[in-house]
C-alpha cells in the first residue's frame, strides 16, 4: 500500500474509531499522533506503524509474520465494503 493509503486509514480510525486515553481503536487498529501531530502511528498485534513529516515511514515488529495480518486488517479498513462482508 502507499503511504497516502495508510494516512487515509489513520484518519478513518482517528474519525471514527473509540478514544481510550490518548488512542483511538478501530477493528482492532490502534491510532494515535505525538503531540505536535508530525508523528502519527497505526498499530496491531505487535507490530507499530510510524509514519513520520515529509513522506518517511516504519515498521517496529519482533516477528515479520506479524506484518501481514496488520496489513491484512488495513486493507479492509481502507475499502469499508470488504468490513462489511467480514
Amino acid at each position: 500500500m502507499k503511504l497516502s493509503q495508510y494516512l487515509y486509514v489513520f484518519n478513518q480510525v482517528i474519525s471514527e474509531g473509540e478514544k481510550h486515553d490518548d488512542k483511538y481503536c478501530l477493528h482492532g487498529l490502534n491510532a494515535w499522533h505525538d503531540l505536535d501531530g508530525y508523528t502519527c502511528y497505526l498499530s496491531y498485534n505487535q507490530v507499530t506503524m510510524s509514519m513520520y513529516f515529509h513522506g518517511r515511514f516504519a515498521f517496529d515488529c519482533e516477528d515479520e509474520a506479524k506484518l501481514q495480518p496488520f496489513n491484512k486488517l488495513v486493507e479492509k479498513v481502507y475499502s469499508p465494503s470488504a468490513m462489511n462482508k467480514s
